[in-house]
């Protein structure tokens, strides 16, 4: 089903390279303006290509990417490869090291209602438009996007592990994360990969916007080709592909702050939840995710200086008026935006995905400080969801709400780009890639 190729990458020369922390970035939607200005000062950031500073179209961000290819800034691998990808990383309150493993390939674009890969969550058009034209105009996946297959028995990563051995990179990036790129480039090896892959679905974990704005271009240009074969470089993308069944994949919560409600008060507030909720006051917010871990339909509640936990009574869950299917409604998140968004914030579904009434906060830290200082009027601190539970949605056709999973650690930009230009994907040696 899911159809992968190696291919030449475009990487910093010999030179840069070895300082090549200096050159990766975090990607578009993550980076912050603070840090994003900070990394425009190195002249050859790869900021520069994924936000670049003019906008994603013009004639100023092709030229760039022409000069770095002309003043060898950039060098394509002469082998068409798969690059191995590991990201070592520690998390608070945990004594072992995790390792997340993956592979870096393309992978052929699929309409969503094929069924091959899977979106776990909607897009924002504003976003899909900025991306597609990032692509227009640099002929590159300036980074790759996050999917996942599903192997229980684990069988690609004794090729991984070979390639570990020598590595291209080793570095530190701005999550203190490690990220290590190694390479495959004997064919047979290629090839056991492209076929243990073949039969899989893929669910897309993160770069929606990316994938959505590549799927676009595709369909552009077919329409505008009418001898279009669908192996031109275009109908491929550059995904970095992990095993849903690693014990290294994990999904981070992602907060809910409210601001911006017309006379809010914190009393009436509470009172209009306690219709829906039962709710029990907490002594300090470092317990409340210890308080509402593995709960169902449990949430994390700040107001000022007080903390809560809260969770739903079971009989308002069959008050649910969405026209949705059970698999959803079951959902944490679902429960938080129908019962506090809509009915007792009354914020409708259709606007909550573009109010800016919510805001959505990954950092535990960071939510406690707006709420405290007032820039926040309330913070709902959410739980992780489990990977089967995205499995199992995906699966059934469905996508979960928007903002309800956070891959941890994010992709890097700066170790590879991969490019749509036709005279960059030939090479003598390509035998059947």
């Amino acid at each position: 089903m899911a159809e992968i190729k190696p291919f030449r990458a475009f990487r910093y020369n010999q030179a840069l390279g070895e300082n090549i922390d200096k050159l990766t970035s975090p990607l578009f939607d993550v980076v912050s303006e603070k840090y994003r200005e900070k990394l425009y000062q190195s002249e050859y950031n790869s900021i520069h290509i994924s936000v670049p500073l003019e906008g994603p179209d013009g004639a100023l961000l092709e030229h760039r990417i022409e000069e770095w290819k002309a003043k060898g800034v950039i060098v394509q691998d002469q082998t068409p490869a798969i690059y191995v990808y590991y990201q070592h990383f520690k998390l608070p309150g945990h004594t072992r090291s995790f390792c997340r493993k993956g592979i870096v390939c393309n992978i052929r674009l699929y309409d969503w209602e094929e069924q091959i890969i899977l979106r776990h969550e909607d897009t924002m058009p504003h976003s899909v438009n900025d991306r597609k034209k990032l692509l227009e105009h640099t002929h590159m996946h300036v980074s790759p996007t996050h999917g996942l297959y599903t192997d229980v028995d684990k069988s690609i990563e004794q090729y991984m592990e070979d390639a570990m051995q020598s590595p291209l990179y080793d570095s530190e990036d701005y999550q203190g994360v490690r990220d290590v790129l190694g390479v495959i480039q004997d064919y047979e090896v290629i090839q056991k990969i492209r076929s243990l892959l073949k039969d899989k679905q893929v669910i897309l974990a993160d770069g929606h916007h990316r994938y959505q704005g590549a799927l676009a271009y595709l369909k552009e240009q077919k329409a505008k080709d009418k001898l279009h074969t669908g192996n031109e470089p275009y109908n491929f993308h550059t995904m970095y592909l992990t095993n849903t069944e690693s014990d290294d994949l994990r999904i981070f919560p992602t907060h809910r702050l409210i601001q911006g409600i017309n006379e809010f008060s914190a009393e009436q507030f509470l009172d209009d939840l306690s219709e829906y909720f039962h709710i029990r006051s907490m002594d300090n917010d470092e317990d409340i995710m210890a308080v509402i871990a593995g709960k169902k339909w449990a949430f994390g509640l700040m107001i000022g200086d007080d903390v809560y936990k809260i969770r739903l009574r079971q009989e308002k869950y069959y008050e649910i008026a969405w026209a949705i299917p059970d698999i959803l409604k079951q959902l944490d998140i679902t429960i938080l935006h129908y019962f506090i968004m809509e009915k007792v914030l009354e914020i409708k579904k259709e606007k909550q995905p573009i109010s800016k009434k919510i805001r959505f906060e990954r950092n535990l830290s960071a939510c406690v400080k707006e709420v405290i200082s007032g820039k926040a009027q309330a913070a709902i601190l959410t739980q992780e969801i489990p990977m089967q539970t995205v499995k199992d949605v995906c699966f059934s056709g469905y996508t979960l709400p928007q903002k309800s999973t956070y891959f941890y650690p994010k992709v890097i930009c700066g170790y590879l780009f991969g490019s749509i230009k036709p005279e960059d994907n030939h090479a003598k040696i390509d035998r059947s890639f």
